[in-house]
């Protein structure tokens, strides 16, 4: 059994503009002064296609394919890695990207070997708490790392799209069903009746969008994080204790926890254009994010874009953690 103790940050500041697209980064991760800073002011041409926001750093992949990450970086999660890319996602205290000859990449801490480098090809990839699944070029998953529950194990069947969470993960099969597998206590890794298109793993909850549009979420549902909105969606976020969604209209919609604002959408920044981003995507993906993906939201786990003005026409958005600002204390392991 590990410990982590976290500190935590309010929000990304806003100098960070890609950042203020919608990712309210996971709140957990040891805050100090080990922090690599980017802003706008630095480079004006500075353009991304997709972004991942995870623990106390972010990643994006720039419009030149090269991936871009900032914040917390004592272990080397927020490290620029070599080469270009197709698709990154930033969990918890690592990061993963999908490179443009379908390799993975993982760089920050590996203590779990979480961010070892799988063999094959992929087509997308969602960075968790403490593990990595991905989806391989022939739809098989992979996963590896902390695997205390299962959720590093490698489900059966193939799929489009996958999300690393807390400790669970989720998958849309190609048959358009979800699997989850991992941690089921409160019933997150339930497999949910119906087909869908896209899934996200947070930390104690999961969130989907079915065939039709609708969302459907279950799990720990203490703070209504797993309730179920009206209308129709595009992408779901789920985050620690919160979820967040893109309505088929581009508008957001967020419910759950709101005690530090982080189920308030944002007005939409000023000058802030031209970002758009691939469904996970943890985590936390995290969720991916969600928290990460959720998480580590996952998605992961966690996970966020936006293209043009936030709340009026938003393409994607990722869900940070519990809170903004919030310390924590867990014990690894169940």
């Amino acid at each position: 059994m590990k410990t982590r103790f976290t500190s935590v940050k309010t929000r990304i500041p806003q100098s960070v503009a890609v950042c203020l697209v919608v990712a309210l980064a996971f709140a957990f991760g040891r805050g100090d002064s080990h922090v690599q800073a980017r802003s706008l002011s630095d480079d004006p041409t500075l353009l991304f296609q997709t972004v991942s926001a995870g623990a106390l750093h972010t990643c994006g992949v720039k419009t030149n394919g090269t991936v871009d990450c900032w914040g917390y970086n004592d272990d080397g999660r927020a490290d620029d890695p070599a080469g270009t890319f197709t698709q990154v996602s930033a969990g918890h205290y690592h990061s993963c990207g999908v490179k443009t000859d379908g390799t993975v990449d993982c760089w920050g801490d590996n203590s779990d070997g979480q961010a070892n480098d799988p063999a094959g090809t992929f087509t997308q990839v969602s960075a968790g708490d403490s593990h990595t699944c991905g989806v391989k070029t022939d739809g098989t998953v992979d996963c590896w790392g902390y695997n205390s529950s299962g959720q590093a194990n490698d489900p059966a069947g193939t799929f489009t799209q996958v999300s690393a969470g807390y400790y669970h993960t989720c998958g849309v099969k190609t048959n358009g069903t979800v699997d989850c597998w991992g941690y089921n206590d409160d019933g997150r890794a339930d497999d949910p009746a119906g087909t869908f298109t896209q899934v996200s793993a947070g930390y104690y909850h999961t969130c989907g969008v079915k065939t039709n549009g609708t969302l459907d979420c279950w799990g720990n549902n203490d703070y209504g994080q797993a309730t179920d909105p009206a209308g129709t969606f595009t992408q779901v976020s789920a985050g620690g204790l919160h979820t967040c969604g893109v309505k088929t209209n581009g508008t957001l919609d967020c419910w759950g926890n709101n005690d530090y604002g982080q189920a308030t959408p944002p007005a939409s920044p000023a000058g802030v254009g031209g970002i758009q981003e691939l469904p996970d995507i943890g985590g936390a993906s995290a969720e991916e994010a969600g928290a990460p993906a959720g998480g580590p939201g996952s998605s992961a786990g966690g996970y966020a874009a936006l293209a043009g003005g936030l709340a009026a026409a938003s393409v994607a958005i990722a869900a940070g953690a519990w809170y903004v600002r919030r310390r924590w204390h867990k014990a690894r392991g169940y």
